[in-house]
């Protein structure tokens, strides 16, 4: 643990809060601009959906690696190199002129993703107390929304104003801004480096305990489950609404931005709701909730923006409501000297159902002769099979005799090498 001032803390925590906001900017922007990438590349569905993927693919396996490498250098020194190739990575796609290059450049951004969002939360872990570390981790976590109220909506207008590698233009300067800031700010942070640090050896079987121990593959599988319905519709939404009901890309931005500001001020309720009644029986609320939208947003017939905004705004709330109480139930799932590890390997599941899903949504897609995207009913029909499942799932997901089922097993996995986003 580092001893600095709390003024100087908090400035570090906000500006890990701006490295978390670049990232998930550059992920979640990709989706709304599917319409101006599929025509300057000349594309289907199914290979945009790949681009979308190749970037939750790699981050999520350059995460889950990242727990065997990451204690063995400076955190600083980490954070900045790996900052300034995610901007490189950026600039690439920014600069893609054909679609074997657009995909390498996603697959490159993902690969330094994954290595950031490990290391921000362990310099989270060594700079701030364990009685701060709530309040910080909610700062980093604001990041998510600053990007769908502000990130998101600002690089679609200027995608539909411009050039759709315009947003990527603007992340590489922001990220380049940030890095510098950050090296001014941040200080070295080697001290873990006194500690004797585990083999390759001894993590990898760490990593397959922590991954195979049943009560953990329980819980990863809700995850996956979720996550992987999610992305069966979310990636696909912008490219429907402008091919088969003439929405105009730049008025895209509206719809991500009220569904952004929604969802801000309705998860903390949310999450106070869970509390209350219970994170399971939320769960199952909103998740059953959410059938009706997918099915809507699927099979939308031909209706005014002006209902189109406050409809989309109303399926993000009820979506993304599944998430809260979720994340809840998977905290109680591993023991607490493994719950860092466990969240840290969660992290990239999630990036594996988010690839899948996307990959998946985008191969039952196809274009007529019209230009009109055929398919997307099924792959509503598709999520709402899986995110049932899910419904039922959640009843075996727990810690220990809290999954409320037989076989949920006692015993912990042996003990394991500290990993990446150990607390």
């Amino acid at each position: 643990m580092y001893a600095l001032p709390q003024k100087r803390e908090r400035s570090l925590v906000w500006l890990l809060a701006l490295v978390q906001f670049t990232l998930i900017m550059d992920f979640m922007v990709m989706m709304p601009l599917g319409p101006q990438i599929m025509t300057a590349f000349d594309i289907s569905p199914s290979k945009f959906a790949a681009a979308v993927s190749a970037y939750s693919w790699c981050s999520g396996l350059s995460a889950l690696l990242a727990a065997t490498y990451i204690d063995r250098f400076d955190r600083r020194k980490l954070l900045i190199a790996a900052y300034l190739l995610f901007a490189l990575s950026n600039v690439a796609c920014a600069c893609a002129t054909s679609y074997p290059l657009l995909l390498a450049s996603r697959a490159f951004a993902g690969l330094t993703g994954g290595v950031l969002g490990a290391g921000v939360m362990a310099i989270i872990a060594d700079i701030v107390p364990l009685e701060r570390r709530g309040t910080a981790t909610g700062i980093i976590m604001t990041g998510f929304s600053m990007a769908a109220i502000a990130g998101v909506p600002a690089g679609v207008m200027l995608g539909a104003y411009f050039h759709w590698s315009a947003p990527f233009w603007l992340l590489g300067a922001l990220t380049v801004t940030i890095a510098i800031v950050t090296s001014r700010i941040l200080p070295s942070l080697s001290e873990h480096l006194t500690n004797v640090q585990p083999t390759l050896a001894e993590t990898l079987p760490a990593l397959a305990r922590l991954l195979t121990y049943p009560r953990h593959v329980r819980a990863f599988a809700l995850t996956f489950l979720i996550m992987f319905a999610h992305m069966l519709v979310i990636p696909f939404i912008s490219p429907m609404l402008v091919e088969n009901h003439g929405v105009s890309p730049s008025r895209i931005s509206w719809l991500y931005m009220a569904g952004g500001a929604a969802t801000f001020f309705t998860s903390r309720a949310i999450g106070r709701l869970s509390d209350r009644l219970g994170h399971r029986i939320v769960f199952r609320i909103f998740g059953v909730l959410a059938l009706a939208p997918i099915l809507a947003i699927t099979h939308l017939p031909d209706l005014p923006f002006s209902i189109m905004v406050p409809g989309f705004a109303l399926f993000l709330i009820i979506s993304s409501a599944r998430i809260v109480p979720m994340q809840a139930i998977l905290t109680t799932v591993p023991d607490s000297q493994h719950r860092g590890a466990f969240l840290s390997a969660n992290g990239a599941v999630q990036s594996l159902g988010t690839g899948c899903g996307a990959w998946l949504g985008g191969l039952m897609l196809s274009t007529n002769t019209a230009g009109h995207i055929v398919g997307y009913g099924m792959n509503g029909w598709v999520s709402v099979a899986v995110a049932s499942l899910a419904l039922v799932w959640v009843g075996y997901v727990g810690g220990g005799s809290a999954s409320g089922r037989p076989g949920a097993g006692p015993s912990a996995p042996a003990p394991i090498p500290e990993l990446a986003g150990e607390a």
